[in-house]
């Protein structure tokens, strides 16, 4: 009997919306936990009365209408890059469009380059406010146990930046029913909350946010700041399209995480109104007091999960940026035979975690780590609603009216939460900055000298043709294959000239190969490898990549078929030969110099090509050489 096309079509749909509810949605998730709670009691609170309780929640629920629903579930989510979305994949696709237009390229670059870095800072911010403030409602079901707040804290989130290296896969299994169960909780506590004031209802009318800001003014703009923690992970439902697709994260979104947040939102809105006292935990005080601490524990289940996605993401993101020439090489571990995404990088998996802990125990509370939150989010909000706008305008070729009303219209929102977080830099919001400084430098450094050794390397080389020509019957050939990996499709690779230098020998069959990285996530098995035929014995071969994979050299000349790749691949009479670089930077003065100094410390730390590009350690031959910058 065949199975039903239609009937299998829905079932992976439902299979994707349970692992995009598990994935995509943990951090908007867990913002009920601290949002309302900082709005009324923050460092910049208003008046905890009826009306700025209406207004509040009218601005969180239009907030959340306007940034996820439009902008980046019906808008932005359109903006993929062969399917796959996120800053640098959005830099990716822009980049491409905008060549021919003048400083235009330089503009996206550095745009995209610095929303990645800002991406950074939230990674780091997130796992800490989340599982603290979940953490937090033991003060609520054991006040005794309130001095164990940061240390558990601090155990939990070394337990799942130590568990990292063995893989996602099995905890991965529980993040979709789990995050059922907790938007379904959150439906549940809004609805029996909402029960006790319905009239709390009247906020979904803009009305009351607009008489808010009319009556409130400065104070409700410096509320805005914290109002803007309920849509903090908006940006997750573009950057982890690639992994779900548009449908499933769109469907999740309007039938279940939607629904839920709004409940649970005006939920405390209603128990504020009837109990003011509550402010001390609004989400907590939501459940009845015998189930607070079942409560605790789900809601630090619901942060791990939602901790869990940003480091899965930060790892992504990395490999894209070391694929894209943004960061030196890493060492990077699949940790699952089955699903290439799942990666695992320890150099930035225990950064991260020292840098989260160091926030924990220096800012120790949720409230003092949410004024540091906003910052990073809202600036990654503008920069996308600009990139977007240069989609519209280069690729989608709106008209460029219709652009401006729309960018127009979201600048002026995501600029408005920018600057009421801008308030809050002294009081935490300079840690996302400096963060994001830090790696925007790194970023653009690397880049930048990275173009200039490679364009060095290329004016230094010797041409193939004067090489090969040089070549008398009197250098002797020796059986095998000898594979000289050079970063430039241009001359003889270093590690070629040394060894006819010392050994004085060529191999029966010589191949100069290339790795190269092309705008797009995937590069199709058809179009991996390109032979070209310099001389007999003499093959120049490039190996195409996309940004989201790894490369793997010995598996894709393996993969190759023999009139392809133009001669036959034997594993065991192949010698891979690399050349590692040393930097010396010239004496120079000011920002040059120091920038060649970090470039070249950057080169040292790089992981080895061998380990890179999966080379057998017994068959690698490595050269050094010495290069001035």
């Amino acid at each position: 009997m065949t199975a039903n096309p239609g009937h299998e079509k829905s079932r992976n749909v439902a299979g994707l919306m349970l692992a995009a509810i598990g994935v995509v949605f943990g951090d908007i998730g867990t913002s009920p936990l601290y949002a309302m709670k900082e709005t009324f009691s923050g460092p910049h609170a208003v008046a905890l009365d009826r009306g700025n309780i209406l207004g509040v929640l009218s601005l969180i629920f239009w907030a959340i209408t306007i940034i996820v629903s439009l902008k980046y579930v019906i808008i932005i989510m359109r903006a993929d890059n062969r399917g796959e979305g996120g800053s640098l994949a959005l830099l990716a696709l822009v980049s491409h469009a905008a060549e021919g237009h003048k400083r235009l390229p330089m503009l996206v670059s550095a745009l995209g380059i610095f929303a990645a870095a800002l991406f950074y800072g939230d990674s780091i911010i997130t796992p800490a406010i989340s599982v603290l403030s979940a953490v937090e409602g033991l003060q609520v079901a054991a006040p005794h146990l309130e001095q164990w707040v940061v240390p558990l804290t601090l155990m939990i989130l070394f337990v799942l930046f130590a568990i990292q290296s063995h893989g996602t896969d099995l905890v991965g299994k529980m993040f979709g029913p789990v995050m059922l169960i907790w938007f379904g909780t959150l439906a549940v506590l809004g609805v029996k909350n909402i029960a006790h004031a319905p009239s709390v209802l009247a906020a979904l009318s803009p009305h009351y946010a607009i008489m808010f800001v009319y009556h409130e003014g400065w104070h409700a703009f410096l509320a805005l700041g914290s109002v803007v923690l309920a849509v903090t992970g908006a940006e997750a439902l573009y950057t982890d399209m690639g992994h779900f697709g548009r449908l499933p994260i769109r469907l999740a979104w309007y039938l279940l995480v939607l629904p839920a947040l709004v409940l649970c939102y005006f939920g405390q809105g209603a128990l504020l109104i009837h109990d003011p006292s509550a402010i001390a935990s609004p989400f907590f005080k939501l459940a009845p007091a015998h189930l607070a601490l079942p409560l605790v524990v789900l809601a630090t289940m619901a942060t791990v999960i939602a901790s869990q996605a940003v480091i899965s993401g930060a790892f992504s993101v990395t490999r894209q940026a070391i694929q894209l020439g943004f960061l030196p090489r890493m060492e990077i571990i699949h940790t699952s035979k089955d699903e290439m995404g799942q990666i695992y990088l320890p150099f930035v998996n225990w950064l991260l975690m020292i840098l989260v802990m160091v926030l924990v125990v220096g800012f120790k509370t949720s409230s003092n780590l949410a004024a540091a939150y906003g910052v990073a989010v809202t600036g990654t909000m503008v920069i996308d609603a600009l990139l977007v706008g240069t989609v519209m305008l280069l690729i989608w070729k709106w008209n460029p009216r219709r652009v401006k009303i729309f960018i127009g219209g979201f600048l002026v929102v995501d600029l408005a939460f920018f600057l009421a977080n801008s308030i809050k830099i002294p009081d935490g919001g300079w840690f996302p900055l400096v963060i994001g400084g830090i790696l925007f430098t790194v970023l653009t450094t690397w880049k930048h000298g990275r173009q200039r050794l490679l364009a060095r390397q290329r004016k230094d080389a010797f041409p193939v043709e004067d090489f090969l020509a040089s070549l008398s019957d009197r250098v002797p050939r020796v059986p095998g294959t000898a594979v000289f990996l050079t970063g430039t499709s241009e001359g003889v690779p270093i590690a070629l000239m040394h060894n006819m230098k010392h050994n004085k020998i060529i191999h029966e069959r010589v191949v100069l190969l290339t790795v190269q990285v092309e705008e797009v996530p995937f590069v199709p098995e058809e179009n991996r490898l390109e032979n070209r035929l310099l001389a007999p014995g003499f093959h120049r071969v490039f190996l195409r990549y996309g940004f989201m994979e790894s490369p793997n050299i010995p598996k894709a000349l393996a993969h190759a078929r023999t009139d392809q790749l133009g001669f036959f691949y034997e594993p065991m009479s192949v010698s891979y030969f690399v050349s590692r670089e040393t930097l010396i930077p010239l004496p120079k003065e000011g920002l040059a110099g120091w920038r060649d100094q970090l470039f070249a410390t950057l080169a040292r730390m790089a992981t080895s090509a061998m380990d890179f590009f999966h080379l057998p350690s017994n068959r690698v031959v490595e050269l050094g050489s010495q290069i001035e910058i």
